[in-house]
């Protein structure tokens, strides 16, 4: 795990600290973590119950051994775990595709009263543009619009339970110059949230 610090720009008023386990940049870089493909369930790939329950166990494995080294980094008990929702509207997706939040949800759930299960509490209801595929793919249209300042509040429901609390906010991979993330974390902060701080899987690397 690699702590960093997400910078405030336009999108964010201030310093964030945040956590990556691994680097991402593509499936053929070394510890790549290929599992977040699986967990997005994509139309195109068309990946086995068997292989999609493999990268649950693998993101479930990550989970339970390094969320506990973010609480003790943050030092705030107890943390509040939210998902930073996927990029289409929830009722777009079937439940196989929205896996990688099911995973935290169960990993939460499992590491005890340090931690509360607030998985639900951003929920989108607007398609934005899914900025991670690159390509055209048949059958899916990528509508929706890029990321803009206050793209989160204007496409998500955000639970008031948010209220007071110290978030945790994960995703499955930070990438500096898309600024979706910083958004979501600025969405917490003017709902009311006491701190948030930030964990992803995948860390794009940038050449």
């Amino acid at each position: 795990m690699t702590p960093f610090t997400i910078e405030h720009n336009q999108y964010l008023s201030r310093d964030i600290q945040a956590f990556y386990h691994t680097d991402f940049g593509g499936v053929n870089l070394p510890n790549n973590p290929n599992y977040l493909y699986k967990l997005k369930n994509d139309p195109h790939h068309n990946w086995t119950d068997y292989r999609i329950q493999e990268a649950q166990q693998e993101l479930l494995r990550v989970l339970l051994n390094e969320l506990p080294s973010v609480l003790a980094h943050i030092n705030r008990i107890p943390l509040t775990v939210c998902v930073v929702p996927r990029a289409k509207a929830e009722n777009t997706y079937r439940p196989n595709q929205m896996l990688f939040r099911a995973t935290i949800r169960t990993a939460v759930n499992r590491l005890g009263n340090n931690f509360i299960d607030g998985t639900n509490y951003i929920i989108r209801h607007t398609n934005t543009k899914t900025t991670h595929l690159r390509q055209a793919m048949d059958g899916f249209n990528n509508d929706g619009l890029q990321p803009y300042v206050g793209i989160t509040n204007d496409t998500c429901n955000i639970s008031n339970e948010v209220i007071g609390k110290d978030i945790l906010l994960i995703d499955d991979i930070y990438t500096r110059t898309v600024n979706i993330d910083e958004d979501a974390i600025q969405a917490l902060i003017d709902k009311g949230a006491n701190s948030v701080s930030f964990y992803a899987i995948g860390n794009t690397v940038h050449h």
